[in-house]
Parts: structure tokens; C-alpha cells; sequence
């Protein structure tokens, strides 16, 4: 009888003992946690881990490093995620180690966290400015440098497809790195890529605005080393790079989506979850500053969906605005970025807004930040640049917004012709004596389109002289300007207006077998290869003029379809004309007789002749720039 009540016991704990091994293999499981690494001496030595596992809220997490302790441990609304507060001391060492995380019954899980050492102090992060020229490339359509990730067979959008212009083309990350002679030896010094974070999305994940993982390189545009490559090698010919950057919403691919880690993560998160009728963005974005603003009108803009495909993230959640500030912090420090260009900028909660650039700039003071605003009011653009007295003592923080009133003033001021009271040049000229709104014009970023309007050339009626004034123009204010790639080469979207796929045009030569290769010039038509070599020249010119980069600002009203801008330093005086009229035009210099020029010898900086201005001068048609130098 003993011995088989001994049998039996030895049965139930080798059961027992199985049913164990059985657990532990049913709790052996990936870890993620974000972000992976940090670094020692940062500003912010105080991070917060997300970390995501099966049930990893039933784990107690622990780890040994000198210097780093663990503060404290939230749990979600999921029992799935776990939010660790670290804090890095200044004795930490830069190290990788361990961070377990222990159950009663389960197998152990583990992470291998890094502190690395900062490739340089915060103060070196020199952010973009108005010295520099920022070239605008959508990667997906500027060259394709690798074609072996042309198809990456476990995401939704596998394959390439350049018949179809919202479909992939297979630009990437090498495509950009194999062409930075080009980018640089046309006078650019700074390059901002549309996003090249992983987009899962089903369809259009070209433009990168639908983030799915905010920590991984689309695997269709490279990895992360080569993303690292670009901005090292792009350093090197003196270009910088900067990162766009949404905190406002992510792509309905994003791998939280199925798993959200608290019942506020998303606005609107309860009409997800039920299946109802999401409600999308009223895009009134003045009710940021509207003091008559509805409550509902102001919820619709910071809270509703940017379209469906894109949740929007909800800021006020204390743990979704710290990762989103880590997050653009650790790519900062990761790419060793030259600036930030922050999509949808008045569409997040605008306090989230303040917090995040000033979390940035105080880790980096030399910084920029660039903010899209696209409202053509100036006033609601000078709200958001840092600096602005604002009547409800908001402070962004933020050094640089969008001129989208400027751009548009151009284009209506070109397309009209001959000033009136209101019209024509005069737009130009009242447009820039409200500078007063702005706290620090040079930082305005200002350009002749983007990747979301209709390309210039198309703006302005596909008429070379327009867009020759509009660029020449936009490169002499006291303003940061940027220039969208094709532009040099008159990349039109006139067949279709308004069409996004168009105006984001694969650049020719940028592809293998392509018949025209604007690179290299070859078969580029003679009018593109014109332009090219304008706005190449003008754009070298600007580079080394103090005049256009330091310089103060006169101008003086338009006349007989003539504008007259003068930049002025030192031993440097630079004239640029706009004449609007087919003709060429005399004018008495007598005019400008305050500046004392007549003494002054002036070339043309485009076509190499002498001016002066001791007597009458003559003003070509279209766009002329003077140089004393």
C-alpha cells in the first residue's frame, strides 16, 4: 500500500513538473521595449520604458547597472504592456545590461538595454537656418539606389509598381546617398526626407506620413545603418539632415493598434474600439488661438482623425507624450540630425506642442525645429514661432513655421500681372511689411511648393520667366527657403492639378533604363537643363553672399510692373528685380538715391554684364539680381 501511494506521488509531481515546463514554454515570448537604448550624459536622464509582452504586467522587472535604478513601474489598462521610469546618474558608464523580468512559474524574460556614449555634446547640434538652402525629396520617387528591397514580401504593400502613381516606385534610402554630390553641388545644404519609418499600410504607404513602428526604418527604404550612412556621408559634403517627424497621429497599421495600451491612447479611442463612425478633423485650425472658439469646433481639430487611416494619438495621455518626446529625442541623437520638420503642427493638443519643442531644445539649445502650419494668415502663422507676444501667453517654443502666406502671395502676385490698390506685385510688398508679426523673419521657412500642392511650374501656368521670379525672389528675402526636388528642372503636374501622385513625380534618372537622366543632363530638354543651371547658379551665389545671408532688407513699392529688393552688409549691397512686363524697362536710379549707390560697380550674377547706377538704368524682363561683389 506504501509503496504504491509512493508510486502515485511520484506521478503527480512529474505531472506537476510538466505541466510547469509546459508553462514556461507557453511564457517563452519576444519582448519589445521602447526605446531601445539611451545614452549616458543626456539632459533628460530620467526616461520611461514601454515594454510589450503577453501578460508582462504579472512580471517584476529588475536590473543591475551602476548608476541606473529603477523608479517606478506602471501598469496599463492592457495587461499586456508594463511603463518602467529610469534614471540614468551622471556615474553611469556607457554599457550594455540586463533587464529581467521575473514570474513565479514562468521562465524568466530578458532585454539587452544600451547606454551608449554621445557621439557629440548637445551644444554641437547645429540645427538648419537662414544660411542654409533645405532640399525637399519624397525618397519613394527620387532614385531607387537598391533593388533588392523593391519587394519585401511581409508587408501589406510588397511590391513596386510605377505605372500607378500611388503605388510604390522603389526610391530609398541609397537612392538619396548615391546622389548627394548632386544635391550638393547644386548649392543645397540641408535635406529634408518626407518619413522613412516603416509604413505597413495596405495602400499609399509611399508618402511615410502613416507610421506603423516609430522606432524601424521601412525595410522598402533600407535600414537603420544605412539611414546613419546618409546623414554621415551627407555631413561630410556639408549637407545636413533633417528628420520629418508626426506626433499627431500613426498609420491603423501600427503594431499597437490590436493591443492599446490604455483606454485614452487614441482620441476617439471608445468609437474605434465599438466599430462606430469615427469623426475626422474639421482642420479649423485657428481655434487654437480663436478666443470665440467653440468647445466642440476646437475638439474636432486637436482630436479628430486626420483621415480614417491615420488614429489620432491623444497627447494628453501623460505616457503617450513622454514617448512620443523620447522618441524624437533618440532619433536626434541616433542620426545626428541637423533639424526637425514636425508634421500637422496645430493639429496635436498645442500645450503637448510647447512641452515637445521645449524638451528638444533644451536637450538641444542650437537646434531647429521647423512646424507646418498651412494657413496663409501671417498672424496665425506668427503665433507658433517661438518668441511671439501672444495675448494668451502661449509660448511654443519652436523656432521656425512654414510661410505659406508668402508662398501664396508670390503665385497670385505673378499670375496677376501689373499692380493695381491690391494686386500683383503689391501683394508681394504689403505681404513683407507684415514681417512686424513675426519675431524672428529669417527663420521663416519659405518656398515655391511642396509635396502637397501643385508644383510651381504648374502654379504659375508653366511659364519659365514667373517661375524664374519666383524662385529668385524666394532665395533673396530674409527668409529659410526650400526648394522640392524637380523644381530645378520644371517637374510639372499640369495634366493633373491637385493630384498628390503627380505632383510627387519619379526623378528622371533616378532609375535604371530611365531614357532621360536629369543627374547627369542626359537627353534633359534644353529648357529644364536652362533652369537647372539658373536656380544651380543662384543658389552658389546665395551660399557665399553675406549680403543675402546677413544683410539688412530694402525694398520699395512696385512700379510700372517693377519690384526693386535690395539686401545690404557691410561691403556687400545685392539687388534683385522683378519686371514683370515682356519688355524690358528704363527707370530713373535717382529713385534709390538714399541707398548711395552710384559710386557702386554691380554685376549681373546671371549673366556676368556691368551695372551702375550713376544714371538711368535698364531692367530686363523677368527676374535680374545685382551683385556689388
Amino acid at each position: 500500500m506504501k509503496f504504491k501511494y509512493q508510486i502515485l506521488t511520484y506521478k503527480l509531481v512529474s505531472c506537476f513538473f510538466l505541466l510547469n515546463l509546459f508553462s514556461v514554454d507557453l511564457n517563452a515570448q519576444d519582448i519589445r521595449i521602447e526605446p531601445p537604448n539611451w545614452w549616458v550624459g543626456m539632459q533628460m536622464n530620467e526616461i520611461q520604458l514601454l515594454v510589450h509582452a503577453d501578460d508582462i504586467s504579472t512580471y517584476q522587472p529588475q536590473l543591475k547597472h551602476d548608476g541606473v535604478e529603477i523608479i517606478k513601474i506602471h501598469e496599463a489598462d492592457s495587461p499586456n504592456y508594463l511603463f518602467i521610469d529610469l534614471k540614468i546618474s551622471k556615474v553611469a558608464e556607457a554599457g550594455t545590461f540586463e533587464i529581467k523580468f521575473k514570474k513565479r512559474g514562468a521562465k524568466n524574460l530578458s532585454f539587452d538595454f544600451e547606454l551608449k556614449s554621445r557621439e557629440q555634446s548637445a551644444e554641437d547640434f547645429v540645427g538648419f537656418d537662414h544660411t542654409d538652402v533645405v532640399y525637399l525629396i519624397t525618397p519613394d520617387r527620387f532614385a531607387n539606389g537598391d533593388t533588392n528591397n523593391d519587394v519585401v514580401e511581409n508587408l501589406r504593400e510588397a511590391k513596386v509598381n510605377r505605372k500607378n502613381d500611388y503605388a510604390r516606385h522603389g526610391g530609398d534610402i541609397q537612392g538619396i546617398t548615391d546622389h548627394l554630390d548632386y544635391i550638393s553641388e547644386m548649392g543645397f545644404t540641408s535635406i529634408w526626407s518626407s518619413p522613412l519609418l516603416t509604413n505597413d499600410m495596405k495602400s499609399s504607404s509611399y508618402h511615410g506620413y502613416a507610421m506603423t513602428d516609430f522606432y524601424e526604418v521601412d525595410p522598402r527604404f533600407g535600414d537603420l545603418d544605412l539611414y546613419k550612412e546618409l546623414s554621415e556621408k551627407a555631413s561630410e559634403k556639408g549637407v545636413g539632415l533633417i528628420m520629418d517627424m508626426v506626433a499627431n497621429h500613426c498609420g491603423s497599421g501600427h503594431w499597437w493598434m490590436e493591443d492599446l495600451p490604455f483606454e485614452d491612447w487614441l482620441n476617439f479611442q471608445e468609437e474605434y474600439e465599438s466599430g462606430k463612425d469615427i469623426p475626422t478633423s474639421n482642420h479649423k485650425r485657428s481655434t487654437n488661438q480663436d478666443p470665440y472658439a467653440s468647445d466642440i469646433d476646437t475638439k474636432l481639430n486637436n482630436q479628430g482623425w486626420f483621415v480614417t487611416t491615420m488614429p489620432d494619438l491623444n497627447q494628453k495621455n501623460p505616457f503617450l507624450a513622454q514617448y512620443i518626446i523620447q522618441n524624437s529625442i533618440w532619433w536626434v541623437e541616433t542620426l545626428q540630425l541637423h533639424g526637425i520638420r514636425q508634421d500637422t503642427y496645430p493639429y496635436p493638443d498645442k500645450d503637448f506642442m510647447s512641452d515637445w519643442a521645449g524638451a528638444i531644445m533644451n536637450e538641444y539649445p542650437n537646434f531647429n525645429i521647423v512646424g507646418e502650419e498651412w494657413t496663409t494668415d501671417q498672424v496665425l502663422v506668427s503665433y507658433w514661432q517661438d518668441g511671439a507676444q501672444n495675448k494668451d501667453g502661449y509660448e511654443s517654443n519652436l523656432r521656425s513655421v512654414m510661410d505659406f502666406p508668402m508662398q501664396m502671395k508670390i503665385v497670385q502676385a505673378l499670375n496677376e500681372g501689373n499692380e493695381g490698390w491690391g494686386n500683383g506685385l503689391v501683394k508681394i510688398y504689403e505681404g513683407l511689411a507684415n514681417d512686424f508679426n513675426y519675431s524672428d523673419p529669417k527663420d521663416i521657412m519659405i518656398f515655391p511648393d511642396n509635396h502637397d500642392m501643385d508644383r510651381i511650374f504648374t502654379q504659375l501656368n508653366e511659364d519659365v520667366v514667373k517661375t524664374k521670379m519666383a524662385l529668385g525672389l524666394i532665395l533673396t528675402l530674409p527668409r529659410t527657403p526650400q526648394i522640392y526636388y524637380g523644381t530645378e528642372i520644371l517637374m510639372d503636374n499640369s495634366e493633373k492639378r491637385g493630384d498628390h501622385g503627380l505632383i510627387r513625380t519619379d526623378f528622371p534618372g533616378g532609375w535604371e533604363g530611365d531614357e532621360v537622366n536629369a543627374f547627369t543632363g542626359e537627353n534633359l530638354d534644353t529648357e529644364k537643363k536652362e533652369f537647372q543651371t539658373f536656380l544651380k547658379t543662384l543658389l552658389n551665389f546665395r551660399k557665399n553672399s553675406e549680403a543675402i545671408l546677413e544683410g539688412e532688407m530694402v525694398h520699395f513699392a512696385p512700379f510700372d510692373g517693377i519690384y526693386p529688393v535690395f539686401r545690404i552688409h557691410e561691403d556687400e549691397t545685392v539687388v534683385a528685380f522683378l519686371n514683370t512686363n515682356a519688355e524690358e524697362k528704363l527707370i530713373k536710379a535717382s529713385r534709390f538715391e538714399e541707398l548711395k549707390l552710384s559710386t557702386i560697380k554691380f554685376r549681373s550674377v546671371l549673366e556676368n554684364s556691368e551695372f551702375s547706377f550713376e544714371s538711368d538704368i535698364i531692367v530686363p524682363s523677368g527676374f535680374t539680381i545685382l551683385s556689388s561683389k
